[in-house]
């Protein structure tokens, strides 16, 4: 016999080892077996000891066993013995079976908490179908959760599903803390690692009907966007239809890597680029920002496809007028390409569906009417001023900074200046590398506190056609990045009162809670990051063809949002209703989707004076002052 070859015991020990370690069912099975091997042993001494009570009755074995069975479950048994010898093995009965009670009582009760305590911290598997899976816990999740609830108002039975890092508890008590009403939606969330394929199974990704992956914060994000990607669709379990997956990706270096590992399965948003497009837009057009915020959340009017067979063999033109309730601003052809604002003389095809701007996606209904109002007398035909030699400020400066610049460098004529004051260090080779890639602008940098009026009055900021206020993202938390935000935006309030000129301003905040704050500074529009990313988000996981359409609008190529002078299109201070505008805009190969009143332009509750989408048989009087929203190329 070797003498590594394990003992009796040791194999004994090690058996016993294993069926504990197999959690509480072990543990009952083996108390089962003292209790059984405990009522035997009496059963034995008792039968075969010709022990009795004082009545002298004799007992079989297997009534011996019961008797002692009897009083290991229930103690009191014990109370009606007569007879020493009897008393004192069935004493010996009852101890054990007390403590053996005991013992089971314990696991019983520690099963039950572990058990409870994995229901608390969401290590069950969701049995939902048809819900929104959203992966990784983020302050961008409380918008996606609020427009994903407004979306599914017209539906029952749909869910939202939370795959996190934190617990259970904790994230239900966020979430139910920022939104108070979920409608007809359930929120259900569970813990678990967005890179860990068991932990993502919990949340059943195969049968959700979208998934939003949000990019976490820290270094190096886009990486942990694609390895949930990956988790995703090649997944040993994963289903054999494509899925719907909506990630967002932060540096658009990365978003070739991340197409190869998506492929057609996952939509991207690339979070920095939309941000500093919209930024670079809004700066120069007042009021933008609010359309836009119009047509990716919810609630209000959204974009829409429908086929619509009525409409086939007309013109796009035709369609433009078709629609009381809706306006028309592109096409989705068979194949799944999308063209914002085409030719006029574009035919409708059979597969073709109407884009169309909507309260929701059962008003995009056809319009009865054959003939309109249009009057041409009205309608002016101002060409398109060319573009400006103009200069724009920077104060403050992050990572959004320099994909803002070279975005607005696409916008304005040759010659144009951009100056940045802001509190960074090492810039200098920031701003060597940038100033290659521009076409038309200069671009120098001054290190400068711009919360000091000093500071804002030595450099002549009321001189700027443009003034842009950027948050330190730098070793500064939120809410100090926009307190400093707001100082800034104070100072310019009181230099635009002194020297009696509208300052054009934008300001980027952190947080959305601190823009009510801000309004009281009259900036023209507010860039909140995070939230316009999670508006995107939310709107592509119900139709990721949008993404088509957004490009279009963020894109400098192509047809975009302007917001253009009300004489460029129709006379001012005469009445007309919106087929007029819609005309004129036609006329110039533009769409007209709504207007905006420059009286509101800082009224909250008049939504600054912008009204997208209006019925167009209403009738209107146009200020001077007012601007009309176009689709166009330039």
């Amino acid at each position: 016999m070797s003498k590594n070859k394990p003992r009796i015991w040791e194999r004994i020990r090690y058996s016993f080892d294993n069926t504990l370690s197999a959690g509480a069912m072990g543990l009952i099975g083996w108390l089962a077996l003292i209790t059984f091997l405990c009522a035997i042993f009496a059963g034995l001494l008792i039968s075969y000891g010709d022990i009795t009570q004082n009545d002298n009755s004799q007992y079989t074995f297997i009534e011996a066993v019961w008797q002692a069975m009897t009083r290991m479950l229930d103690p009191g048994n014990f109370g009606g013995d007569t007879g020493w010898t009897f008393r004192i093995i069935m004493l010996f009965v009852t101890i054990s079976g007390v403590l053996l009670l005991s013992v089971l009582i314990g696991i019983v009760s520690t099963a039950f908490k572990n058990k409870i305590d994995d229901l608390r911290k969401g290590h069950t598997k969701v049995l939902e179908k048809n819900h929104t899976l959203i992966i990784r816990w983020s302050p961008k999740i409380f918008t996606i959760i609020s427009e994903i609830i407004t979306a599914n108002e017209n539906y029952k039975g749909l869910s939202i599903v939370v795959l996190g890092d934190k617990d259970r508890m904790e994230m239900e008590y966020e979430i139910r803390s920022k939104i108070t009403d979920f409608k007809t939606t359930k929120v259900i969330c569970r813990t678990g690692k967005p890179l860990d394929l068991t932990d993502i199974e919990k949340a059943n990704p195969h049968e959700a009907r979208s998934i939003i992956i949000i990019s976490p914060e820290g270094t190096n994000p886009d990486t942990h966007v694609i390895k949930s990607v990956l988790a995703l669709t090649n997944n040993p379990n994963r289903k054999p239809e494509p899925y719907h997956i909506v990630a967002e990706i932060k540096d658009e270096a990365n978003i070739e890597a991340a197409k190869v590992v998506g492929k057609d399965e996952v939509t991207y948003v690339l979070s920095f680029d939309v941000v500093a497009k919209v930024t670079a837009q809004t700066c120069r057009q007042s009021g933008l920002s609010v359309v836009y915020e119009e047509l990716l959340d919810f609630d209000g009017d959204e974009i829409y496809f429908q086929e619509e067979p009525k409409l086939w063999g007309k013109t796009f033109y035709d369609a433009l007028f078709s629609y009381e309730d809706s306006a028309v601003i592109g096409l989705q052809y068979e194949d799944g390409s999308v063209t914002v604002n085409p030719p006029m003389n574009t035919l409708i095809k059979q597969g073709d569906k109407i884009i169309a701007i909507s309260e929701d996606d059962d008003t995009v209904i056809l319009n009865e009417k054959q003939s309109f109002q249009i009057r041409k007398e009205y309608i002016t035909n101002k060409t398109t001023t060319p573009k400006q030699v103009e200069k724009t400020l920077f104060l403050g400066w992050n990572n959004k900074g320099g994909r803002i610049v070279r975005e607005l460098d696409n916008y304005v004529a040759p010659g144009s200046e951009i100056l940045i004051l802001a509190e960074y260090d090492n810039i200098e080779d920031e701003i060597n590398q940038l100033s290659s890639f521009l076409q038309n602008h200069t671009i120098k940098f001054k290190y400068s506190n711009i919360t000091l009026r000093s500071e804002l009055d030595k450099n002549c900021v009321h001189e700027y056609d443009h003034i842009i206020i950027l948050s330190y993202t730098r070793g500064m938390d939120v809410q100090e990045a926009d307190a400093q935000t707001l100082i800034c935006l104070l100072h310019l309030r009181n230099i635009a009162d002194k020297y009696n000129k509208h300052l054009n301003i934008v300001s980027e905040m952190l947080d959305v809670r601190n823009q009510a704050l801000a309004e009281v500074a009259r900036a023209d529009d507010f860039i909140v990051s995070d939230k316009l990313i999670s508006l995107m988000l939310a709107q592509l996981s119900e139709n990721k063809y949008l993404k088509y359409v957004f490009d279009d609008f963020f894109d400098a190529e192509g047809s975009e949002i302007y917001l253009k002078p009300i004489h460029d299109y129709v006379k001012a201070g005469v009445e007309m209703d919106f087929y007029t505008v819609l005309e004129s805009a036609a006329q110039k190969g533009d769409v007209a989707i709504g207007y905006r009143i420059n009286e509101y332009a800082y009224n909250t509750n008049e939504f600054y004076g912008i009204r997208v989408n209006p019925k167009k048989s209403d009738k209107i009087i146009f200020k001077p002052e007012d601007k009309i929203i176009v689709l166009a190329e330039d």
